[in-house]
């Protein structure tokens, strides 16, 4: 096959994942306020559009950390692996990233990313080919920490907002004004969305360009190919990622506009400085920690840990399972011209076959709306005299049990 072609194949699948990348992550800047209706859906993802187009223009940081740190260099070729090792890894991250945007688990477009980029360098170049301190520093110990920093941040805000909020006969009025804060704050962290993620696809194909000859291994990224993937994680961002946003906005917790504020504040303030020292981060990782830390921090908010514990799975499982399906494709690639139309045909059946899975049972802005609209009455936080009638019967509850039990036994 034509180098120049494997080259245009690998750039149009970078994009794809780049435009996937997007609407599996609107969530993470838009699912609080339109939980809390601080924002209708329709807006809240053309909001969400226009700022990661901008977000994606501020910043190259990530995408050198991808083009010239993650994979090694050859003394010979520049690159350790070739356009087809990378269109492999590429197929990999894009299937595994379609397919937990099916089952609505908003797992990581990154690490699917780097999962399939990896398994496909090594099965293509051997474990040489992979600097694995940059791998640890720059993207595995950034996934623990951000997620917690965040969720801690959240945690402490929270508490600080209602503190600053409390009224001794019940909630606030004062707290309403977090609603409209929603708007300032989610739109952030979609700008520092813009600044991380759309960077990752840039690094691809800069590391492409350079790994065929068509750029210099020293040279940054190049005006063309941050205005591409610009627009395509903004057109993807505008599609809406509606069933990851059912699971963020009122899977995780209950979301009030307050916590709502602080959430989204703490997962900004995170993206936003890994964003300039160069790490690669989770933005999924980093809005599901704040989310969470957001839920602890709210008095009678409840954690379902339940629903946690299924995202946290999918953390888990999608590094290894993206370079597994990377590796894969590698492997294929290695027949040559017939390997790479293998792998191109079958990656797109697989993207095929899961849409038209998903038309089966469709999730858009107006079954999103029923859920909002449904969880919104269950978010009011209780009253002091309520939580202790709340307590009170619970404890009838447990007594009567435990009489019923005694007399079982007797």
């Amino acid at each position: 096959m034509d180098l120049t072609l494997i080259v245009v194949l690998v750039i149009a699948l970078a994009l794809f994942f780049d435009f996937t990348n997007g609407f599996h992550d609107t969530a993470n800047a838009m699912a609080t306020p339109i939980a809390t209706g601080a924002i209708s859906p329709k807006k809240a993802v053309a909001l969400a559009a226009i700022l990661n187009l901008v977000g994606a223009f501020l910043s190259t940081e990530v995408a050198k950390t991808i083009s010239g740190g993650i994979i090694n260099e050859d003394p010979t070729t520049g690159v350790a692996i070739g356009p087809a090792m990378i269109f492999a890894g590429l197929m990999g991250a894009v299937i595994w990233n379609l397919f937990t945007w099916l089952l609505g688990l908003p797992s990581s477009s990154s690490h699917a990313l780097f999962g399939g980029l990896v398994g496909a360098a090594i099965v293509g170049a051997g474990f040489a080919s992979v600097n694995y301190s940059v791998l640890l520093s720059k993207v595995l110990l950034p996934a623990i920490c951000a997620p917690l920093i965040a969720g801690i941040s959240a945690y402490l805000c929270t508490k600080l907002a209602y503190a600053i909020t409390k009224r001794e006969n019940g909630a606030s009025p004062k707290r309403g004004g977090f609603r409209y804060g929603q708007i300032f704050s989610s739109s952030l962290v979609a700008l520092s969305h813009g600044t991380n993620d759309a960077q990752k696809t840039m690094g691809i194909i800069t590391l492409t360009l350079v790994a065929s000859g068509l750029q210099d291994s020293d040279s940054g990224v190049q005006f063309w190919v941050v205005a591409t993937c610009a627009f395509a994680i903004a057109l993807g961002t505008y599609t809406g990622g509606w069933r990851i946003i059912a699971t963020m906005g009122s899977g995780l917790t209950d979301v009030k506009p307050a916590q709502g504020f602080a959430a989204e504040m703490s997962t900004a303030s995170a993206i936003l400085t890994s964003s300039h020292l160069g790490f690669a981060l989770s933005t999924t990782q980093v809005a599901s920690g704040s989310v969470i830390g957001s839920g602890m921090g709210r008095k009678g908010g409840e954690v379902r840990w339940g629903t946690a514990g299924r995202i946290a799975l999918g953390w888990l499982f999608t590094l290894p399972a993206a370079g597994i399906v990377g590796g894969i494709a590698a492997a294929i690639t290695h027949l040559g011209n017939i390997g790479i139309v293998i792998v191109a045909v079958a990656g797109t059946g697989a993207m095929l076959a899961i849409w038209f899975i998903s038309r089966k049972q469709p999730h858009d802005h107006e079954s999103n709306i029923s859920d909002i609209d449904n969880s919104g009455a269950a978010v009011n936080i209780l009253s002091k005299k309520e939580r202790r009638a709340k307590a009170k019967a619970e404890a009838k509850q447990a007594r009567a049990a435990a009489t019923q039990k005694e007399a079982d036994n007797s």
